[in-house]
């Protein structure tokens, strides 16, 4: 039988964590449940996005969100926060500054991607800058559900935070990776993208995660820790980095 969340539209990754594959730009939303608090993990491409989303996490659980983790700073993953009122926003340290700093340049590249000019210029004036900065590791609980947030960056860009999830009853771990790891196509690397540490990154990924964990890209389908391995490798391959012992 279908659950609630799949009803939705929703994949099921384990008890009490989801996830959504966005239109437009396949990006991934996730949401992990606890007693006391909710977690979604990046909020789309706009205020639109976040705001159905915050409805159809409401529909599901009949309660709001309470906390967003930002997995980096690119316009289809951070431009849908404001519409979340009154929560809890964590990201990698830095990415604060850097939201500030390149509001503009985050509205001509969600413009140059195809998000309509007035609500890339309206989701940029409300942007919503982290109220917690990751430097290392930081465990939110969300009420018998601890959330382990590691700033395993940089690589993809300079603000990579993953979003790990504890298995229970012996379920495996499950790991946000955000854009430091992506199935759907060859990982993009931009103008802000660290070539030369992604790979390193994606071994920090691993140590957090396991062998048995879940992992679930930025964009595309769930992979494995043979998945993540072997991107790591074709990563340093690509940008002239030598391989991991």
């Amino acid at each position: 039988m279908r659950t609630a969340w799949e009803e939705a539209g929703w994949e099921r990754l384990g008890e009490g964590v989801v996830r959504r594959r966005m239109p437009g730009w396949d990006e991934t939303i996730g949401v992990i449940t606890g007693s006391a608090g909710v977690m979604i993990v990046d909020t789309g491409a706009s205020l639109r996005d976040g705001a159905d989303l915050r409805r159809a996490i409401r529909g599901v659980l009949g309660r709001d969100v309470t906390h967003v983790a930002l997995t980096h700073p690119h316009f289809d993953h951070v431009l849908g926060t404001a519409a979340f009122a009154g929560v809890e926003v964590f990201g990698a340290a830095g990415l604060g500054d850097l939201l500030h700093r390149e509001r503009e340049e985050l509205r001509r590249d969600a413009v140059r991607h195809g998000v309509d000019r007035e609500a890339a210029a309206e989701a940029a004036d409300l942007l919503v800058r982290p109220h917690h900065h990751v430097h290392g590791e930081l465990t939110v609980d969300l009420g018998g559900r601890p959330v382990l947030l590691a700033n395993v960056g940089p690589g993809h860009t300079a603000h990579d935070l993953a979003v790990l999830v504890p298995g229970r009853g012996g379920a495996p771990e499950i790991v946000f990776c955000g854009d430091l790891v992506e199935e759907s196509g060859e990982p993009s690397a931009g103008l802000d993208s660290l070539p030369q540490q992604w790979p390193a990154a994606l071994d920090r990924l691993l140590a957090l995660g396991g062998e048995d964990a879940v992992y679930v890209p930025g964009h595309g389908a769930v992979v494995d820790a043979a998945f993540v391995r072997a991107q790591r490798d074709a990563l340093a391959i690509r940008f002239g980095v030598p391989p991991s012992s």
